[in-house]
């Protein structure tokens, strides 16, 4: 079996059944990442999410039978991450209540915008990482930090022109990576809040 093909709670059980703790492994990486960030939304603690999501998955591995009914994997692992990060928020007493509104009425187009976002900034990080390193210093500190050219020229021990150079470069690379790519251009809404908020 394929990860593409794990898509109902009865192939995960009969993945575990198997032993295919390989397949396992590589379809708990595909969404790893991606849950880490819905749950971070909640709780804006990326190790604690990292310990919700790590909890979801053993829960799966250990109690596959509770997935019998599970007609989609994909929403029952967001599902399940956000109601667990809801649950751990309300406890800290730190989820506004309109965040608590509209995590109970998430609906199946909610998840599948979340999980093109996430994919969207995990795509766009990877990319980030790949500029040269003082290139890709500047620009996080600029669109991850928030911080003003002069700021990060103080940082950094450069000239604003410099930063200036180096955003200039920064944007040159990913916006070719992304306007480039048609499969990327075909993620809607998602994909264009990810350019408005990075690329321009």
């Amino acid at each position: 079996m394929d990860v593409a093909e794990i898509e109902t709670g009865r192939d995960l059980i009969s993945l575990i059944e198997k032993g295919h703790t390989s397949i396992f492994t590589r379809f708990y990486t595909s969404y790893f990442q991606k849950l880490i960030l819905a749950s971070d939304r909640y709780i804006n603690d990326i190790h604690t999410a990292e310990e919700i999501v790590q909890d979801i998955f053993l829960k799966i591995w250990e109690f596959p039978e509770n997935m019998a009914e599970v007609k989609s994997v994909k929403s029952y692992l967001y599902r399940s991450v956000i109601n667990a990060s809801i649950n751990f928020a309300n406890r800290q007493k730190v989820l506004e209540q309109h965040h608590l509104k509209l995590a109970s009425e998430f609906s199946d187009e909610y998840l599948t915008d979340i999980d093109e976002e996430n994919e969207m900034i995990i795509i766009l990080r990877n990319e980030i990482d790949k500029l040269p390193a003082q290139c890709k210093k500047v620009f996080k500190l600029s669109r991850f930090e928030n911080y003003k050219y002069k700021e990060i020229a103080a940082e950094l021990d450069i000239s604003e022109k410099t930063v200036e150079n180096h955003i200039g470069n920064a944007l040159k690379v990913l916006r070719s990576r992304f306007l480039d790519d048609i499969t990327l251009n075909k993620k809607g809404k998602s994909y264009l809040m990810m350019m408005s908020l990075y690329l321009y």
